[in-house]
């Protein structure tokens, strides 16, 4: 099999959305262990911003992307995980889902129940499976429990909604305009807190009768931890797990002791699916809330990947709700 000619997006150093450039790159046959795939749909994340800015590094120039669903079209040797013509998505390394095809590690790789769309897939794997160990592994929800989930409106935020809901938790969700407070309520969020108009801090405390909560969701990063470290109650835990308005200065840890023997996280994704086994666990247990109808993917917005500058800068200017997708 000779080298084929696709489209994909490169990066020669890191900046502003204008860095991305569309070019043909050349794409070897599928090695040892690799299949490839030919996506249907790319997943939109805000850790693509990271990538592009150099906030998170990576070896130039580079590609961009962690999420995609497709067609596996050709398997290297010692595939067993998936075979040609399978339905498959992904989330996660080797960096590069912004391509019409790539090869990609097939451990890495899961198949799609025939009932949800390759689209749709695209648009939930890195989040779905993020409010999965959120809620079910940093700080395993029991069911009862009233928490704070930052971005309530968001990718991420609208699966939280729905999943907080399916788990009889009670989400306040912070949003930034009436129009995201209406869509979180709408997917399940109880109580819903318009951070431009209202103190979140002091809402929250209202909220909880003055107790705090258990655990905070916070992806926002500089912008709310302060805020976010008062509305726990004592020994709750503080998660952080992104930096959206930028990466969270340093702190003392005596901040955690004055404010009541609190813990705090800063996970990710990727640790939580490091394995085989782990991963095919977190994407069945998503793809069983998606075919309950318990959960349902808002896809709202849809980009060209040759638009890929205009999708970062929506997503960046906080201008997108739910999943956003590029089409190939």
């Amino acid at each position: 099999m000779a080298n084929d000619k696709v489209k994909a997006i490169r990066i020669e150093a890191p900046g502003g959305p204008e860095v991305m450039q569309y070019v043909d790159v050349e794409l070897a046959p599928p090695g040892p262990g690799e299949a490839r795939v030919r996506h249907a749909a790319i997943g939109l994340n805000f850790i693509d911003v990271y990538f592009r800015t150099g906030l998170y590094p990576q070896t130039l120039p580079g590609r961009l992307g962690l999420e995609a669903a497709g067609t596996v079209e050709a398997v290297g040797e010692g595939v067993s995980e998936v075979a040609v013509g399978d339905r498959v998505a992904y989330a996660g390394r080797p960096l590069g889902a912004y391509a019409e095809v790539r090869n990609m590690p097939a451990q890495h790789l899961v198949k799609v129940p025939e009932a949800i769309g390759l689209e749709t897939a695209a648009a939930m794997m890195l989040q779905g499976m993020t409010v999965r160990y959120l809620f079910r592994r940093t700080f395993a929800l029991q069911g009862g429990e009233t928490i704070l989930f930052h971005a309530a409106a968001g990718g991420v935020g609208l699966i939280a909604c729905q999943w907080a809901r399916a788990l009889g938790v009670t989400m306040i969700g912070t949003v930034g305009s009436d129009e995201k407070a209406a869509l979180a309520k709408a997917h399940g969020c109880t109580h819903v807190i318009n951070y431009k108009r209202e103190n979140f801090t002091e809402r929250v405390r209202e909220i909880t009768n003055g107790k705090g909560v258990p655990v905070v969701y916070d992806s926002i990063g500089k912008d709310t931890f302060t805020g976010s470290l008062d509305c726990l109650a004592p020994l709750g835990m503080m998660v952080s797990f992104g930096n959206a308005s930028g990466a969270v200065p340093p702190f003392s840890l005596s901040e955690l002791n004055s404010r009541g023997s609190l813990f705090i996280t800063r996970p990710s994704l990727f640790a939580y699916i490091g394995t085989r086994p782990e991963l095919e666990k977190s994407a069945a247990d998503l793809f069983a809330l998606v075919e309950a109808g318990q959960i349902k993917i808002d896809i709202n917005q849809r980009y060209a990947l040759a638009d890929v500058a205009r999708a970062h800068r929506e997503l960046e200017s906080r201008q997108t709700t739910g999943s956003s997708i590029l089409l190939p």
